[in-house]
């Protein structure tokens, strides 16, 4: 049975993968959309709602990979959530281009659209007006996505850190087990030497026993068969 830890980041995982091809549909559907303006702040309003649920999935991961108990998992985890960030990266400036072409053609369809026909000064007007809304949307739109891309650099530049930290520990444990194998083999050669040292004294006390039982014998036999 599969721990509720295993279970948790498979979720997570699930979830990413899930967040980030909605995000990529909805990309697209901002590089097709033709207008109106409105419809396209709907669509960058959603872009942005699931950017959120993406970045707390990620930091649930994250999260996660910092309380697993074995080394190897956690920079395993940890890589996939770098891999995950760079991925958001790329979204988010994929989104911010496709608001730039979007909003470009909008643009240029409300201007084709002002020039077929009506009264010129009312036109220039009203053209004024709409590119000064576009102006003011796109900067809006572009504020936005650069505001969160800081904060995706800032997430990948912790990320990093530790990263960083959990490769110093894994250095200094390997610093560690080299010292207590060295002590290890230390200890296996004074044992070796014990044994030795033990066996040479058993030999040297049976030599002694048998020397002093042949002396106690050739006494007796002296006195009691000194004709012998």
């Amino acid at each position: 049975m599969a721990a509720p830890q295993d279970v948790h980041v498979r979720i997570c995982n699930q979830e990413i993968v899930k967040f980030d091809l909605e995000v990529k549909a909805l990309i697209q559907d901002i590089r097709d959309c033709s207008g109106p303006l409105s419809a396209l702040t709907e669509l960058n309003t959603k872009v942005k709602e699931k950017f959120q649920q993406l970045r707390h999935r990620i930091q649930e991961l994250e999260q996660s990979a910092k309380e697993q108990d074995k080394e190897s998992e956690k920079q395993l985890l940890l890589q996939e959530v770098e891999n995950h960030k760079k991925q958001m990266l790329s979204n988010q400036t994929s989104w911010r281009k496709a608001n730039l072409t979007c909003k470009i053609a909008i643009d240029n369809l409300e201007k084709a659209e002002l020039l077929q026909g009506g009264d010129p000064l009312r036109q220039r007007k009203t053209t004024k007006g709409s590119l000064a809304q576009t102006s003011s949307a796109i900067t809006e739109s572009l504020m936005g996505i650069s505001r969160m891309m800081s904060q995706q650099v800032q997430q990948s530049q912790q990320a990093m850190q530790t990263l960083v930290n959990s490769s110093r520990t894994i250095l200094d444990a390997n610093e560690e087990f080299k010292s207590m194998s060295g002590t290890i083999q230390l200890g296996r050669k004074l044992i070796t030497k014990y044994n030795r040292r033990e066996l040479t004294d058993k030999l040297l006390i049976f030599l002694a026993l048998a020397l002093f039982l042949a002396t106690v014998l050739y006494i007796m036999k002296k006195r009691l068969f000194p004709f012998l």
